[in-house]
């Protein structure tokens, strides 16, 4: 497997804080991988160390309460700071009072979970302040791409389109075979870890808005719209329900959303949003006969690896006419528009106009798939296999 060294970075500081570290991401993104990269490099100054993974049945079973959880690190530490890794705690009910408690132990207290719910008030508020969070993700392309070489295999820029970054996939050898753990995997993300633990009442419904949600990927939509797509194919459904069913994806680390922003108005729209699977998987899963959705896959692959790369990224309408992004980060802007092609003429007309009007100060960019270079005096056109092996826009 590969160093992650871009969380790596951001953690290092905070080893021997005090503070809990909080490290958070989608189910097989790779937080377990992270948590024992650090245990590694600690492993070469000390062995006071202490390693619990809750997806192991024998551990999430040993431990009723979180009082028998400090007794055990208790029993089984050594004198002086122990470091105490505790990977996917969310199993164990009131998991922040033993995290909370073990801080005024003079331990360093390292957490993962699949859940945002580790950052919600109801756990933040009791931890009064005194963590550090950490979001890891797939792996973007030029992480898949290095991981591809160790396993001696090529990872092209279309398979990526594809079937994205979870890094396990591309150890198995075929379509079918990452298909199935890929189907696997969102099994358990969907039943598991949402209908079984939030109880949810109509799974076949829920499966339902999950299969819809996870195909509008890069797409305008309204709670509205989905509650009437819903209702229109048999589904009996409430906005408010559809709202809450999203809102458990979004915890889940599935998909995120951005809210439209309009100048005309100068305020987001409310109700109109964009959804990003956490990876574009999700959407080819959906789909047989190789007619994968590269248009809106593109456009979200874009928009995981801007979020990698920490800008804050929102949607624009310009004048009635949206921007795919804005991407701010060092006080710099950047407008981008993504397209898989411009080649035709409407296409062409359709991406740069949205540029029309905008401040000559802010950075304007186009990504596209087109090896010809589209770019005038004012929009910068990168190819997309360009942009992948960017570090910073500001390269461009």
């Amino acid at each position: 497997m590969i160093i992650r060294e871009k969380y790596l970075k951001q953690i290092r500081p905070f080893y021997d804080s005090d503070l809990i570290k909080i490290i958070t991401g989608i189910r097989r993104c790779g937080k377990s991988i992270v948590l024992s990269q650090i245990r590694d490099e600690l492993a070469s100054k000390t062995d006071n160390i202490i390693y619990l993974n809750f997806e192991d049945k024998e551990i999430e079973t040993a431990f009723s309460t979180w009082k028998e959880l400090l007794d055990y690190v208790e029993e089984n530490r050594k004198e002086g700071l122990c470091y105490v890794f505790l990977d996917e705690i969310q199993a164990l009910e009131e998991w922040a009072e033993a995290v909370k408690t073990l801080r005024l132990r003079n331990c360093s207290v390292f957490i993962t979970g699949s859940n945002s719910r580790l950052l919600s008030s109801e756990f933040t508020d009791h931890l009064s302040g005194r963590y550090v969070s950490f979001r890891i993700y797939p792996f973007v392309f030029k992480e898949l791409a290095e991981y591809g070489k160790q396993l001696n295999k090529e990872i092209t820029v279309t398979d990526y389109l594809s079937w994205g970054g979870f890094p396990k996939r591309i150890e198995f050898d075929g379509e079918e075979a990452q298909r199935r753990y890929l189907n696997d995997l969102e099994e358990t993300i969907v039943f598991r870890d949402l209908i079984l633990r939030k109880r949810i009442n109509k799974p076949d419904e829920f499966r339902k808005l999950t299969n819809y949600v996870l195909c509008i990927n890069s797409r305008t939509f309204s709670v509205k719209g989905i509650t009437d797509y819903m209702t229109k194919n048999g589904s009996r459904i409430t906005d408010k329900t559809v709202k809450k069913w999203m809102a458990y994806l979004e915890e889940a680390y599935v998909i995120s959303h951005l809210s439209l922003y309009s100048t005309k108005v100068k305020r987001e729209l409310d109700y109109y949003y964009k959804v990003y699977d956490a990876d574009v998987a999700f959407n080819s899963l959906r789909v047989f006969n190789n007619r994968y959705d590269f248009s809106h896959n593109l456009e979200n692959i874009v928009y995981n690896e801007l979020i990698y790369r920490d800008y804050h990224v929102s949607v624009f309408i310009n004048q009635g006419k949206e921007i795919d992004f804005v991407a701010e980060k060092d006080g710099r802007k950047y407008y981008i528009q993504v397209a898989m092609s411009v080649v035709e003429d409407k296409a062409y007309n359709r991406e740069m106009d949205a540029f029309k009007g905008l401040s000559q100060l802010d950075r304007k960019i186009l990504i596209t798939t087109d090896p010809t270079d589209y770019s005038t005096s004012n929009v910068t056109h990168v190819s997309f296999e360009r942009f992948l092996s960017l570090e910073t826009l500001a390269e461009i």
